[in-house]
């Protein structure tokens, strides 16, 4: 009898405080056959804690493509196979992309444990706007490819969200508040969950002297949430108002549709209207204007 293959399971792990390790995710790494760990010391001591034995091998940056091609044999052969990164969810600004992706393109069934992430929990304390945000990783380390980066990214409008490393946060504020005004509104999270955390709040011009004058601001594991730019006068976001339309062209005529669309997105209601019954925005259908007026 063929054995049925294998399961990948994406386990989020903790952030800091090993409480928030979910039931769920400790029967997955309990139950799995082998575990694909960014660091197997850390891991280790993680299994420890919660009283599982599970085998590990390592899945690093350094050594991915290497390992994946033995961790899809396993998947082969029936065995369930657990990712896991240091801390929160894997493959997000950790090892795993290439081990996630090659397992579903080769048919094998991937199935996330979802969980802890830093990027979340920053937001979910920062009191900024999350409605949309971007997350950004970690910026270059050499200060001219940062700034180029900053650069890029001055005028993005959604809030933005940065991991850095302590010995670059001075820096990278500093370059943030040159960058984007030191008025930004901004929050910098440090060591989430665990014993010392803290959450610097102010403009990154105050972050920036803040961090300067305080040797614990640079300490520990590091969130950065920074306001996003002011939308541009009269500036419509184009793919919003397409999302924005294709879902309400589903139960109402282009001209309602679009009166609505204008008045969520901040379009005028004749380009609401124009992209409705073009059919850029799904299955439009002819009709009349918003509210019958007619359109320039």
């Amino acid at each position: 009898m063929v054995k049925a293959p294998g399961t990948l399971l994406v386990v989020a792990t903790p952030i800091g405080n090993l409480a928030d390790l979910s039931p769920r995710a400790r029967e997955a790494l309990a139950r799995a056959a082998v575990i694909a760990a960014e660091d197997t010391r850390h891991t280790r001591v993680l299994l420890q804690a919660m009283g599982v034995g599970t085998p590990l091998v390592s899945l690093h940056a350094h050594n991915e493509p290497q390992r994946v091609p033995e961790l899809l044999a396993r998947l082969a052969a029936g065995e369930d196979v657990a990712l896991v990164s240091d801390a929160g969810t894997p493959l997000l600004s950790d090892p795993g992309f290439e081990l996630v992706s090659r397992a579903a393109q080769a048919g094998f069934t991937v199935r996330t444990i979802p969980g802890p992430s830093a990027i979340t929990a920053a937001l979910a304390v920062a009191g900024l706007p999350t409605h949309r945000f971007c997350f950004e990783g970690f910026l270059p380390a050499r200060a001219a490819e940062r700034r180029a980066t900053l650069a890029r990214l001055e005028h993005e409008v959604r809030t933005l969200v940065f991991f850095e490393a302590p010995h670059r946060i001075q820096a990278t504020l500093a370059d943030l508040a040159a960058q984007f005004g030191a008025g930004r509104q901004a929050v910098v999270a440090r060591e989430l969950t665990k014993a010392h955390e803290t959450l610097y709040r102010g403009t990154l011009g105050e972050l920036a002297a803040r961090a300067a004058g305080e040797e614990n601001f640079a300490r520990g594991e590091l969130t950065l949430v920074v306001h996003g730019a002011a939308p541009a006068a009269g500036a419509v976001d184009g793919a919003e108002l397409r999302r924005t339309l294709e879902i309400l062209l589903r139960e109402l005529p282009p001209g309602r549709a679009a009166a609505i669309a204008a008045q969520l997105t901040g379009a005028t209601r004749a380009a609401a209207y124009a992209l409705a019954t073009r059919g850029s925005a799904g299955s439009a259908r002819p009709g009349p204007p918003p509210d019958d007026e007619e359109m320039p």
